[in-house]
């Protein structure tokens, strides 16, 4: 029978090129700054492996007190992490890491970049790293960071001569620079790169050192600090009412799917950097000393400076646009420079403080957050001068080179509305992240257009530019399209305009397993893009497996209408693995893709196109028991996996832990990361261990000492570490071949560790009770072996099982090995 179901469903001041956050409305103090930071050209890039890796205590204190142009080169987009905030892993952890960083700039003043590393997870050594990575790829981005960025100074996080001791990333992030360091201004080092951007000289790199990477503050006290220099970055901002420490806690916030919620401070703190190349300043304090950071470092400069010092002494906190006749001097003057860097650097700059200082308030609002090809939406554009500067609204240059002639003068504090139709043509390109775009390798992303490399996000395609004449002289501002809604509780609320296709298909899980010889029901949800969709479903499926119905008529009415579709997928009768992609076919065009929407409160609403595919799996697994309680952490997708595999499972919050709502179970899992985040699991333990007392068997993933919230992780004793083992190859020594868990009720055999992905394990004890018997051991390259990864202990009727496998990373990838000891040990005691 035919089943289908229905439904319809830059400065802490201000920045231009927002997507998504409502646009920033500085005031006077913060404009003051600005120009501030205008008569300032002197830059640092920081660099190190990941999101959350940058100090913003030292970003912060460079951006705000120095006033120099600072940014982040991050090597990764943090893929590899961990997530506390919800079930995204991977691809779609990367996006949301990436706007943390974004955010996080946004809150300490610096600015974003990246290269096409892809964090493949944990690495302990350079070689590591380096034999996943491309080297040369991700050293020629380097350089193009610097080549592009020129600074003055470059900032290591970590230190290039101590690898092995920590992330292999980190240290090689630190030997990409050293080297890029000298090739920046290199002519033969990527030629290609040096005919649109030159070679440039970096003045000087540091370190950022402390105590923490000479052992204790003994040693550090100790040791010879002739090449460091040291900073205060205590530093209070009367005119933000925050101390340079508190911006980088807030800043530091931003990563919230780390978990990295920052408690801001105050006081007097240091920051140590330590010269591994170039010149050593006299004054250890400034690390810009002996190099020129005022407008005469550029030809034609020194006119500038004297309007802008001008501007800097003499500016109106209470009407900031009467500096706008000599802004518009300064803009003159600097558009006839003859250094491209500066020139396009500080246009940008002062364009938006003559913005800031006029009022303006410029946008283009489309009538929904989204359109798909071949579409036409409605604009709403608004243009309003918000002082009495004289400004004309010359024209506004549409999408598609299209100009509409205004001549309109922007009268003091009047708002001028306009309506305009955007025509979406048929070759606009989808909005999604550019480096998911083409299917990359373990260690690379592939970014075709080259053009995009170490941009954070995707331009936007749609922008809308006001050409407004401004004492006289033709200014033109660009605005991105966007959407603005108004929430019953939030009150104004922005989106990005978003180009999606006209059909997106979606399997509901990741991975079906095939316990039997049964077919199981396969639920395809198509999403319609545009009104009246009509098309024509398939499911395409492994070879020998059969499928019913072969396809289905999709028919959908309106725009945003959801229906879903049921196929009945039959497995062979031998065990076997395969994947499944669902095609639907529109005329001549055909759509494979999963349009996933990620929207969290911290980040700008992000859609993310994805191949939709999901892996089946016929095997042969045996279980005992039927009823799992899930106490859920850090956000993984193990009950829907142990579903897969014939489990009732039930999520239970730690207020649902008693003695009674826990006797209807057979089995505890406890999430990844539990201990470190549920505050109050602490109060349940007893109730726990009596349930194992009592027969019930508790199964304990992965936590980290750090944080932890119980001091009595097991009924006995139990100490975690931080032993890990990074090759998901490694050899696995059964070190228990007669226990249960490697033989009820299922066999386990090598075999069962093949295909694993990322990692065997992570964050295993290496100190345990007597009671406790290791099952496994193994171990990277060179390392001694780790015998903590699975530890099983009687307790009373029942048994208490710690393991540090990634159950949570291999179940969405289909390992068949890993359900099946995961079955072992959720049936151990266990009988018919």
């Amino acid at each position: 029978m035919t089943k289908i179901y229905a439904s319809l469903l830059f400065i802490i001041g201000f920045s231009l090129q927002l997507t998504a956050q409502q646009p920033k409305k500085p005031n006077a103090s913060k404009i003051h700054e600005s120009i501030k930071k205008l008569n300032f050209l002197g830059s640092v890039l920081y660099i190190a492996a990941h999101p959350d890796d940058e100090n913003t205590r030292l970003i912060s204190y460079l951006s705000n007190h120095v006033k120099a142009r600072t940014a982040y080169l991050s090597l990764t987009r943090g893929d590899g992490g961990q997530n506390l905030i919800g079930p995204e892993i991977r691809e779609l952890l990367g996006v949301i890491r990436t706007q943390e960083l974004l955010a996080a700039r946004r809150t300490d003043g610096g600015e974003q970049r990246f290269t096409r590393a892809n964090d493949f997870g944990y690495s302990k050594h350079p070689d590591e790293t380096l034999a996943i990575w491309n080297k040369k790829e991700v050293l020629s981005d380097v350089v193009l960071a610097i080549r592009q960025f020129k600074p003055d100074v470059i900032i290591n996080r970590f230190d290039h001569r101590s690898p092995g001791t920590t992330h292999g990333h980190h240290t090689t992030s630190a030997l990409l620079s050293f080297e890029a360091f000298d090739l920046a201004s290199n002519k033969n080092a990527y030629p290609e790169q040096v005919k649109e951007f030159g070679t440039w000289q970096v003045k000087r790199e540091f370190f950022n050192t402390s105590w923490w990477f000479y052992g204790s503050k003994e040693k550090f006290k100790a040791a010879d600090k002739t090449n460091l220099l040291d900073f205060n970055v205590g530093t209070y901002y009367p005119k933000l009412g925050l101390s340079n420490t508190e911006i980088a806690s807030l800043s530091r916030s931003q990563h919230k799917s780390q978990g990295f919620g920052n408690t801001g401070t105050r006081g007097n703190q240091t920051e140590y950097i330590e010269l591994i190349k170039g010149d050593l300043p006299k004054d250890k304090s400034n690390i810009f000393d002996g190099i020129n950071i005022t407008w005469t470092r550029v030809k034609g400069g020194k006119a500038i400076q004297d309007v802008l010092s001008k501007v800097e002494r003499d500016f109106d906190f209470d009407k900031p646009s009467a500096s706008i006749s000599e802004l518009i001097k300064a803009y003159q003057l600097i558009q006839n420079l003859e250094n491209k860097h500066w020139k396009t650097q500080k246009i940008k700059e002062i364009k938006a403080i003559i913005y800031a200082c006029s009022g303006l308030y410029l946008e283009a609002v489309a009538d929904t957050n989204y359109g798909t090809q071949n579409s036409s939406v409605k604009v709403k554009i608004e243009a309003i001068n918000r002082s009495s500067s004289l400004i004309t609204l010359k024209s506004i240059d549409l999408p598609e080179n299209i100009s509409t002639e205004k001549n309109i003068n922007l009268a003091e504090n009047e708002s001028f509305k306009f309506e305009e139709q955007l025509n979406i043509s048929e070759n606009t390109n989808n909005t999604t992240p550019y480096w998911l775009n083409k299917k990359g390798t373990l260690g690379m992303y592939n970014v075709e257009d080259k053009a995009l490399i170490g941009l954070p996000e995707t331009p936007r395609h749609y922008n809308y530019t006001f050409n407004l004449i401004i004492d006289n002289t033709v200014i033109s501002y660009t605005k991105p399209l966007v959407y603005k809604m108004n929430d019953p509780v939030k009150g104004e609320v922005y989106k990005p305009f978003e180009i999606i296709p006209e059909a997106s298909v979606k399997l509901d899980e990741k991975v079906f397993i095939f316990n039997s010889n049964e077919a199981k029901d396969i639920k395809v949800t198509v999403k319609s893009g545009k009104n009246n969709l009509e098309g024509n479903l398939q499911l395409e499926i492994p070879t020998s497996w059969t499928v019913s119905p072969k396809s289905y008529e999709v028919s959908i009415v309106n725009k945003g209408q959801e229906q879903t579709f049921v196929f009945s997928l039959k497995p062979l009768n031998n065990e076997s693995e395969g994947s499944i992609k669902p095609l639907l076919s529109i005329g001549y065009k055909s759509y494979s893709k999963e349009l996933i929407e990620v929207d969290y409160e911290h980040i700008p609403y992000q859609t993310i196109l994805l191949p939709s595919e999901s892996r089946v799996v016929k095997l042969n697994i045996k279980k005992r028991g039927k009823n799992v309680a899930y106490i859920e952490g850090a956000g993984d997708i193990v009950p829907q996996s142990l579903e897969q595999i014939g489990y009732k499972v039930t999520v239970l919050k730690v207020d649902d832990l008693s003695k009674e709502n826990l006797s209807k179970f057979d089995a505890l899992v406890v999430g990844i990361r539990a201990y470190n985040t549920l505050e109050t699991i602490k109060f349940k333990q007893d109730i726990l261990f009596d349930f194992v007392k009592n027969g019930g068997n508790m199964i304990v993933q992965y936590n980290t000492r750090h944080r932890l919230k119980v001091e009595k992780l097991a009924p006995y004793n139990l100490k975690l570490s931080r032993d890990r083992v990074t090759d998901e190859n490694a050899k696995v020594t059964f070190l228990s071949p007669e226990h249960s868990l490697l033989n009820y009720p299922n066999k386990i055999t090598q075999t069962d560790f093949k295909g694993w992905t990322q990692e065997r394990g992570l964050y295993f004890p290496n100190e345990w009770a007597k009671e406790f018997t290791p099952i496994l051991s193994m171990h990277d390259k060179d390392e001694t072996p780790k015998t903590g990864s699975l530890l099983v202990a009687p307790y009373g009727k029942g048994y208490y099982i710690y393991t540090g496998l990634s159950f949570f990373r291999e179940f969405p990838a289909g390992v068949s090995g890993a359900y099946r000891l995961f079955a072992n040990m959720l049936s151990i005691g266990k009988t018919n």
